[in-house]
C-alpha cells in the first residue's frame, strides 16, 4: 500500500477548517483536506430544491472582527443588512424578542404574575448561580423563568434547564430592569435590545458565499470520509481506502467521533470523557411556498410545547435569491434523537400547528423536505469542561490540534469557528 506524504492534513472543509488551511497558504505551506461531503462550508453550507435554496441552519453574520470582514467581504461584496426582528410565539400572541421586556401582548393577569415575580427576586449580584435553572429564576423571576426559557430549554436544549451550567450565558440573554418590564408590559414600542444591532447576509449564493474566497485554489478532497488516524505513525486512513501521513494534522470532527477513529486505543479515561460530552441534534423542516404569505420576520422562535419545532427562519427574507420570483419559504428546527419522529409526526407537530394557528397556509405549500443533523450545538452541562479538557488535552499530546465549534466542543458562532481555524 502506496502512502503519500503531506505537510498538513486537515479533517474537515467546514469554515474553520478552510480557515486553518487558508492560513497555511498565507506561510505557504502544502495544506490537504479531508471532506466527507460532496462540496465545502459544513453546517455553514446550503442545499437547493426546486430552485429554493436552504442553508444547513439559520446564519447571518453580525462579527465586528475585521479580519473576518475582510475574507466576507473578499468573497461576497453584495450583501444585505438587516436590522434584527425576531418574534415569538407564545399562547397563539406574537411578542417581540426578547420576551422578557416585550410583554404587551400578554394579558393583564399574566403580566402581573411576571411583574410581582420580578419584584420579588433576587437579582444576580457577585455569585453567578453555576445552575441554568437557577440563574433564570434570579433573574426573571420564577413565572416567566418557567413558561419561557426553561419551556424554550427543553425544545432547543434536549434537556431541563436545572441540567446546564451558565458560563456560556454571557450576552445570550438579555437582562432587564424591572422598569423595562413595566414599560414593556404599558407599550409594543419598545426599543430593540437585540445583542447585534445588523444582521448581513450575501445578496447571491446563500451563507456559503461568504466562505468563497477561503475555499480558492484549496487542495481539498472531497466525498471521502476518514475512517482511522494513526497517532504512531502519523497517518489517517479514508473511506476509499487512501493512507495519508501527515506533520502536522488539524481536526474540526466532532470529538466522540474523533475519538472513535484513534489508534492505538486511547486509554480508558479518554474515551469514557469523550463519551460524556453532549450535544443537539436534530430535523430540518425546509418548507417552499407559492406565495408571499408568510410571517414578515426573519427568524422567530415558539414557546408553546405542543408545537416541537424550537426556531423558524426564513432564507427568502434573508435574500431573495434564495427562492424562485414570487416564492417564500421557511425552515424549522426540531431538536430530538433521530427516529423520535416519523416524517408524518414531524409535520403534524409543526406544520399543522401552524397552518391551525393560520401562521401559514396549506394550499400555499409546494413541497415539505425533511433532513436530519448528527450535530447542532454543544450542550453545557455541569461536566463539560472538565472533560472537554481531558479530551483536547490527550489530542494535543498525540499532535493532533482540534478546531471549529466541534472540535474545540464550544458554543462558537460562525465568525468565532473561523477564527478558530484562521489563528493555529
Amino acid at each position: 500500500m502506496s502512502i503519500q506524504k503531506k505537510q498538513n492534513i486537515i479533517l474537515g472543509a467546514g469554515i474553520s477548517g478552510l480557515g486553518a488551511a487558508y492560513t497555511l497558504n498565507k506561510r505557504n505551506e502544502e495544506s490537504i483536506i479531508i471532506e466527507k461531503d460532496k462540496t465545502y462550508a459544513g453546517l455553514c453550507g446550503n442545499f437547493s430544491i426546486n430552485g429554493f435554496r436552504f442553508d444547513r441552519f439559520v446564519h447571518f453574520s453580525f462579527t465586528s472582527n475585521e479580519q473576518v470582514n475582510q475574507i466576507f467581504r473578499a468573497s461576497s461584496p453584495d450583501i444585505y443588512k438587516h436590522i434584527p426582528n425576531p418574534f415569538n410565539i407564545y399562547k397563539n400572541k406574537w411578542i417581540k424578542h426578547p420576551a422578557q421586556n416585550n410583554l404587551f401582548p400578554l394579558s393583564e393577569e399574566e403580566k402581573n404574575l411576571i411583574i410581582n415575580d420580578f419584584k420579588k427576586r433576587n437579582p444576580i449580584t457577585d455569585k453567578i448561580p453555576d445552575n441554568y435553572e437557577d440563574w433564570l429564576r434570579t433573574q426573571y423571576g420564577n413565572y416567566f423563568a418557567e413558561h419561557f426559557p426553561m419551556a424554550y430549554t427543553r425544545k432547543y436544549w434536549m434537556c431541563e434547564a436545572k441540567e446546564l451550567e451558565t458560563k456560556w450565558i454571557g450576552n445570550r440573554l438579555y437582562q432587564p430592569s424591572i422598569e423595562e418590564v413595566i414599560e414593556g408590559c404599558k407599550t409594543s414600542d419598545t426599543p430593540i435590545t437585540y445583542y447585534s444591532k445588523e444582521m448581513r447576509y450575501p445578496k447571491y449564493g446563500g451563507f456559503k458565499q461568504y466562505l468563497k474566497v477561503l475555499a480558492e485554489n484549496q487542495n481539498i478532497i472531497y466525498d471521502e470520509s476518514v475512517t482511522s488516524v494513526n497517532a504512531i505513525d502519523k497517518t489517517i486512513k479514508t473511506s476509499k481506502g487512501t493512507v495519508l501521513q501527515y506533520q502536522h494534522l488539524y481536526s474540526s470532527i466532532p470529538l466522540p467521533k474523533l475519538i472513535g477513529m484513534l489508534s492505538p486505543t486511547p486509554p480508558d479515561e479518554i474515551i469514557d470523557a469523550s463519551k460524556k460530552l453532549k450535544c443537539t441534534c436534530g430535523y430540518q423542516i425546509s418548507v417552499g411556498f407559492k406565495t408571499n404569505r408568510i410571517p414578515p420576520y426573519l427568524w422567530w422562535y415558539i414557546y408553546d410545547e405542543d408545537n416541537i419545532a424550537a426556531r423558524v427562519y426564513s432564507p427568502s427574507l434573508k435574500s431573495p435569491d434564495n427562492v424562485p420570483s414570487g416564492c417564500t419559504s421557511l425552515q424549522l428546527e426540531v431538536y430530538c434523537n433521530h427516529g423520535d419522529y416519523s416524517n408524518d409526526e414531524l409535520i403534524k407537530k409543526t406544520i399543522q400547528p401552524l397552518i391551525d394557528q393560520q401562521i401559514i397556509f396549506e394550499e400555499d405549500i409546494l413541497f415539505i423536505d425533511i433532513r436530519f443533523e448528527d450535530y447542532a450545538n454543544v450542550i453545557f452541562d455541569h461536566e463539560i469542561y472538565k472533560n472537554r479538557r481531558i479530551v483536547r488535552d490527550y489530542l494535543n499530546s498525540i499532535g493532533i490540534i482540534t478546531i471549529g465549534r466541534f472540535g474545540e466542543w464550544d458554543y462558537l458562532w460562525s465568525d468565532q469557528s473561523l477564527l478558530s481555524g484562521l489563528n493555529i
